[in-house]
């Protein structure tokens, strides 16, 4: 890192005036969630004895990533993304409000708050990959990681003032009024997103449809190795951590004997630990590598989740859930910061959407599989199960690495220059076949070969259908590249969102060629029906 990187805090970022409105009003909205949570959960416990229904109330405030995590990152990267955020808080207001009625009148059953639960996980759903891929924009690019953390700090604020604050209304008032109250904090969100004054972002094509977005976005991801890294040790990590969450009422009511309010106590130490993760987390990072990071806080969840399985003593299980607040916040911050270093800004919401789809879905198949677990085994057997399995996970690091991203540059190259056309094609036709011509020393043939393998996972991430290097057999040195994108117009997407990154990999490809002039580009378009 560069001095003026490392001088950078956790608290800088907040001296943006309108990353510092932002964030206030996440703090607001999350603190209304964090209590509604708390408000589900228990009053679910007072509806049923089931295990399973417990755990479902998680599963239904994250199983909707899994239904439209990928077309809201698609949409994400296509609408304006502030009136995207409006519409999606207008939304998750209407369906709190809507919960808290019924539950004041008396007509809330377990199906309807899973339903209700389900609609605003629906929204957090469509809202998340949006508003991360927002930062970039409110802050400096150096700035980036302390905006992530600084987000995972007002977050974990939020879990820490808000299942307290969220218990003691509960015990005090019922769940009705918790669910009102988180109505009313989607409306700090409205007003700062509807006062912000976004800057679109520059482009002469026209917008991308929802269904090929999707495509870009999956091929995206699966082309990138530090993305497909990051993605495999989130879903190791939230699978079995997820039992904490779906299991941790019953803990609290049946093993620790606590209330409503106690369950808050519980949720809100672990908040307390997360913030406190965060200092934890900028010295981890001066010291150790991310690969190293991530390792490390996932062992010492693992740890807590055997301890609050075997160990029923309230003041040992704050304990413990302090230090898995640590731990929770050190892993997922290093995993959101990741993806967010390692995807340019026209993919940012769909990299996002993915790897969300990866976390929450995660925790919806976990909680719904650790709550049938529990209803056979019992929640201190699962929960040491779901530990001895989290450990066993680890073995998965040694082969899933992450990638260092302190010198990549994601930002727009702009330097292909505008296909040489004699006619003009239609921006439908396709596909669409790109060679490019080398001249090669056989001296340097193996280094060659090693370059354009790098070059390969660029143009397949970036939308090629199909990759290929061909030796002429007439000229030995004589090399051709070929690749294949889906229309004119997918290709003409590529001049505008090819990076400094890729531009270097292109560049050293680039540099074993020996012809007069640079390598020899042609485009080829299909016209052909069928």
């Amino acid at each position: 890192m560069t001095d003026e990187e490392e001088s950078i805090t956790v608290w800088q970022p907040l001296r943006e005036p309108v990353f510092r409105a932002m964030w206030t009003a996440a703090l607001v909205s999350n603190v209304g969630t964090w209590m509604q949570n708390v408000g589900a959960a228990w009053l679910m416990t007072s509806l049923t004895t089931s295990a399973l229904f417990v755990a479902l109330v998680q599963t239904a405030t994250t199983l909707p990533v899994v239904v439209v995590s990928l077309p809201a990152g698609a949409i994400g990267d296509i609408v304006d993304r502030r009136w995207l955020l409006l519409s999606i808080q207008v939304w998750m207001l209407v369906t709190a409000g809507l919960l808290g009625v019924l539950t004041a009148t008396g007509q809330t059953t377990p199906w309807i708050l899973l339903l209700l639960t389900f609609s605003l996980g629906f929204g957090t759903a469509f809202m998340n990959p949006t508003w991360q891929a927002i930062q970039p924009e409110l802050v400096s690019r150096d700035e980036l990681p302390a905006a992530i953390s600084l987000g995972a700090v007002g977050f974990n604020i939020a879990r820490a003032v808000g299942p307290a604050v969220g218990g003691l209304i509960l015990a005090a008032t019922g769940a009705a009024t918790v669910f009102l109250l988180n109505a009313l904090s989607f409306l700090a969100v409205l007003v700062v997103v509807y006062r912000w004054r976004r800057e679109p972002s520059p482009s002469e094509l026209p917008p991308e449809r929802v269904s090929e977005s999707i495509r870009r976005g999956v091929r995206f991801v699966r082309n990138d190795r530090g993305l497909r890294s990051v993605l495999a040790r989130t879903l190791t990590f939230i699978f079995f951590a997820s039992a904490i969450w779906a299991l941790l009422p019953l803990l609290v009511r049946n093993q620790l004997g606590l209330g409503a309010s106690g369950y808050g106590l519980v949720l809100g130490v672990t908040g307390l630990g997360s913030a406190a993760g965060i200092t934890v987390l900028e010295r981890a990072r001066q010291r150790y590598t991310t690969n190293q990071v991530v390792l490390g806080a996932s062992a010492l969840f693992a740890a807590v989740l055997v301890v609050l399985g075997t160990v029923h003593v309230v003041a040992v299980a704050l304990v413990a859930v302090a230090v898995g607040g640590i731990a929770w916040i050190s892993v997922l911050s290093s995993l959101n910061t990741a993806v967010q270093t390692l995807s340019p800004e026209w993919v940012r919401a769909r990299t996002l959407s993915v790897y969300m789809l990866f976390f929450l879905g995660g925790m919806a198949i976990g909680g719904l599989a650790w709550g049938a677990v529990a209803d056979y085994l019992g929640t201190p057997e699962t929960l040491v199960a779901a530990g001895a399995g989290l450990f066993v996970g680890l073995v998965g690091a040694i082969r899933w690495r992450f990638p260092v991203t302190d010198d990549l540059d994601l930002r727009p190259s702009a330097h292909w220059p505008d296909p040489e056309t004699a006619f003009d094609p239609n921006p439908e036709s396709g596909p669409v076949l790109v060679s490019v011509e080398y001249r090669i020393d056989p001296t340097t043939t193996a280094a060659f070969f090693d370059a354009m393998q790098e070059l390969e996972t660029v143009r397949r991430r970036n939308g090629a259908r199909y990759w290929g290097v061909f030796r002429d057999t007439t000229t030995p040195d004589r090399y051709v590249e070929v690749y294949l994108t889906g229309t004119w117009m997918a290709h003409l997407r590529e001049h505008e969102r090819v990076s400094v990154a890729d531009r270097e990999i292109q560049e050293r490809a680039a540099s074993f060629h020996v012809g007069e002039g640079p390598p020899t580009v042609s485009h080829f378009v299909s016209e052909m029906d069928g």
